[in-house]
């Protein structure tokens, strides 16, 4: 029997699971999906107070559609011999796809690094909410003023002072001029310091100490300092990205019978652009990296990756949030407007469960409609 292994066991590889279901229909093709963990953890809503929310258990979206959950970790990959090597156990593929998606950039020779927080992991977020319980009157220096760090810092300001540090010399420097008006409004009025052009030089019990000499009172430094994919990433291709992904084709094929998808993969948005380590993009990938998995063995027409729209939302705490659309970020919406718009995409990235006609539906819709904001008059529907 035909197989179809799926490494990763977020939004990239459930929507790999679910593509490859999709493209089997009526045939006897077997799909394993191979990670640890029982839950696809919602890892874009991570920064919320309690995180422990923020996952669905797999099995009720890979039960239904007939895909086999292996709890393991992967540690090799052997192209050559078409077998994966999970918690010392070896698994042949016919067809692999790689959706092993991201991780922290952590620093390297930071003196008291083991006692930095972070929000990229469900353990580390519950590791954050856990140590800030009951505490008063609390102080955290958030590290990265990017889009994690800035939302980290807007929902902790709810209840703790919060300093903001970041090396760049403006709040929000990858997302550019667009929003960043209702980015430093928000973070005002939150209250939230900014000490920009300044990193952490050291993490001590209760404090930490800035580039610039100053010391401050820390009772948790929360570090958001960028990501890299899986370096699984190695097994497969010697040509990575900055981000260490690894170049697809618009069929998202590396390897003859590899496909990769999600936070893994570097691919094409545009003629300018490649596509995000973000949910937006790894849900899309998935679904065409795992149907085309599926398809090539069954000898069907592949599908082509065509992104969506690019979107962006970030959460600004009690201040709201900013929604914005294209690659120069256009402010769609933003304070209570953009707040309700951020809330219906949290919901919106929820997986259908226990409904074998709707997770196969869902995985024949390609390209992401965002029905809860009006599209502009110059901007084309999308299509599947």
């Amino acid at each position: 029997m035909a197989h179809v292994v799926i490494i990763g066991g977020g939004f990239a590889g459930v929507w790999s699971a679910a593509g490859a279901a999709l493209a089997r229909a009526g045939t006897d093709l077997r799909i394993t999906l191979i990670a640890p963990s029982e839950h696809l953890v919602l890892r874009p809503r991570l920064y919320e107070l309690k995180p422990d929310l923020a996952t669905v258990p797999l099995d009720p979206i890979l039960a239904p559609i007939g895909v086999e959950h292996l709890r393991a970790s992967v540690s090799t990959i052997d192209t050559d011999r078409r077998v994966v090597v999970a918690d010392g156990a070896a698994i042949g593929y016919d067809r692999l796809v790689l959706a092993a998606g991201s991780e922290l950039v952590r620093p390297l020779g930071l003196p008291g690094a083991e006692r930095l927080f972070d929000i990229d992991t469900l353990n580390g977020a519950l590791r954050l909410t856990d140590h800030l319980r009951d505490r008063e009157d609390c102080c955290v220096v958030v590290v990265g003023a990017g889009f994690v760090g800035l939302e980290a810092a807007t929902e902790l300001a709810a209840r703790c002072q919060v300093l903001l540090v970041d090396q760049s010399s403006v709040v929000g420097e990858q997302l550019g001029p667009g929003p960043r008006g209702e980015i430093e409004a928000a973070l005002d009025s939150l209250g939230v310091e900014c000490r920009l052009a300044t990193t952490v030089t050291e993490v001590g019990d209760g404090y930490a100490v800035l580039s610039d000499g100053a010391r401050v009172e820390a009772d948790a430094v929360v570090w958001s300092g960028g990501m890299r994919a899986s370096a699984l990433t190695r097994q497969i291709s010697d040509e990575l990205d900055h981000l260490g992904r690894v170049p697809v084709d618009h069929w998202l094929r590396a390897l003859p019978e590899v496909f990769v998808a999600g936070d893994t993969a570097s691919t094409a948005f545009d003629a300018e652009h490649t596509v995000m380590q973000a949910c937006q993009h790894a849900t899309p990938m998935g679904k065409v990296a795992g149907y085309n998995a599926a398809a090539d063995l069954l000898r069907m027409p592949l599908r082509e990756f065509t992104p969506g729209p690019y979107v962006t939302c970030l959460d600004l705490g009690d201040a709201g949030a900013v929604f914005t659309r294209g690659w120069d970020r256009r402010v769609m919406a933003s304070g209570a407007e953009g707040k309700e718009v951020k809330n219906r995409i949290n919901h919106h990235i929820h997986p259908p469960v226990d409904d074998a006609g709707k997770i196969l539906a869902a995985a024949d819709r390609v390209r992401i409609e965002l029905p809860f904001f009006p599209r502009p008059e110059d901007e084309p529907a999308p299509g599947v």
